[in-house]
């Protein structure tokens, strides 16, 4: 296997000259004098390795994730252990400036093997396939570099819906809070690149853009669960408090939620809470139609990389004559673009006046028949004067309508889905609250 290698900078010794007189499978095909060259480089398939000897400090998450999205693992050279520790925390294979020719030969094999799929870096005196001179070269014992902290235990929901307004925010929001208030440790994320709301409907006066501010860490590698804390808000209930992560304050700093960056900071996240909570925006949309240059930001990367990490995804429709098909469009779209996901159907606003008597077993055959092969998960009523409620208090159901048939149903689709019953209507529970009052 040939591996062609790209540098920049220089290091104390002749690294090209050692690589070479390995005569092994990595060959330095070209010297670039500033990162933006060796960017170019690596974008005209030129080479399958980046080596950085000199300003490593410049290496962020989304430009290694540039590199790899072409096929092309990094190796940079740091003298400082936090240096290296960033660097790792990045996806970079980290070196001292004085590594020996075949020891760092063996880490640029090993970040090539890892990029192509490979779990294992190159074992302690594996054969590397020096020839020559550099057999003599090849050290008797080859490290690997230590590798980042598997992410934490936590899971990961997200909760996602079509354009038009489902309410997956006001679903989304209520969902920590009735999470928070079973004891668990709560992190909502408003990863919306259109219209963030999360903020607004907690009554949050919040400028500062807490996942934008994140994702600024994790992308110069900096983001640990203690700074990760430090940006998010805390709120408060009666029923217990969680963490947010408000969204960004104007639509046009969607480039500040780069794919790579959102990865690193749910990773975290993970580390952090029980259950990390994300509402996403509707668009599913890849962007390469936005752009020829393949490099570009995207602007939904945000929705598709949490819809892609998520553990639970909730598709949240609204249960109207727009709202249904617009759903059964979107799971389509969904299913296109995340393969993997098995999204948990929800229809919202549930009433009579939009569908006809006995919503719920109309919705259900009319899903049965033109739905897609996503069984209906729940529903959830229109309690309009709870929702206004919450809305103009800034708060939560469980606060400003504890007994609402709606907060109910919330409560039930996270809190004990194995004791729910999906035949019972909610519309009867709305009745019994009736009756008792």
């Amino acid at each position: 296997m040939s591996i062609p290698v790209v540098t920049v900078g220089h290091s104390r010794d002749d690294l090209v000259g050692g690589l070479e007189r390995l005569h092994g499978p990595v060959s330095v095909v070209r010297r670039c004098s500033e990162l933006a060259e060796l960017l170019a480089a690596c974008q005209s398939g030129l080479a399958r390795a980046a080596v950085v000897a000199e300003g490593s400090e410049e290496l962020t998450a989304s430009l290694v994730d540039r590199l790899f999205a072409v096929g092309v693992a990094v190796v940079a050279l740091a003298d400082r252990p936090e240096e290296m520790a960033r660097l790792r925390g990045i996806g970079v294979a980290a070196e001292l400036p004085g590594v020996d020719p075949a020891t760092l030969a063996g880490s640029i094999m090993g970040a090539v093997a890892q990029l192509s799929g490979a779990v294992q870096r190159p074992a302690p005196g594996a054969d590397l396939g020096f020839d020559g001179a550099g057999a003599a070269l090849r050290p008797s014992g080859v490290t690997a570099a230590p590798v980042p902290p598997r992410p934490g235990s936590g899971q990961v929901i997200a909760v996602w819906g079509p354009a038009g307004s489902p309410g997956r925010t006001f679903v989304a929001a209520n969902i920590a809070g009735e999470l928070a208030a079973t004891g668990k440790t709560v992190l909502l994320v408003d990863a919306d690149s259109y219209s963030a709301s999360v903020a607004g409907v907690l009554g949050l006066l919040d400028e500062a853009a807490g996942l934008a501010q994140a994702c600024r860490l994790a992308d110069q590698g900096l983001l640990d669960g203690d700074a990760l804390r430090r940006v998010a808000t805390p709120v408060a209930t009666k029923a217990g408090t969680f963490l947010v992560l408000t969204g960004i304050t104007r639509a046009d700093r969607w480039t500040e939620l780069r794919a790579a960056a959102l990865s690193l900071v749910l990773d975290r996240a993970r580390e952090i809470a029980d259950v990390t909570v994300i509402d996403t925006g509707f668009c599913l949309e890849a962007d390469e139609e936005l752009s020829f240059d393949t490099m570009a930001p995207r602007r939904n990367a945000a929705t598709l990389r949490s819809l892609e990490v998520a553990d639970t995804v909730f598709a949240v429709g609204a249960a109207d004559s727009i709202g249904v098909p617009r759903l059964v469009r979107g799971l389509a779209q969904l299913e296109a673009a995340v393969p993997q996901a098995t999204p948990r159907v929800v229809l919202n606003k549930v009433r009579s006046a939009a569908v006809g008597r006995s919503p719920e077993r109309q919705l259900r055959d009319a899903w049965e028949r033109y739905g897609p092969g996503s069984a209906l998960s729940a529903f959830l009523p229109a309690d309009t004067a709870a929702a206004d409620a919450a809305l103009l208090a800034g708060s939560l159901l469980l606060e400003s309508a504890p007994e609402s048939a709606l907060r109910k149903a919330i409560t039930d689709l996270v809190c004990a889905p194995a004791q729910r019953k999906l035949k019972s209507s909610v519309f009867s529970s709305t009745a019994k609250l009736r009756s008792k009052s």
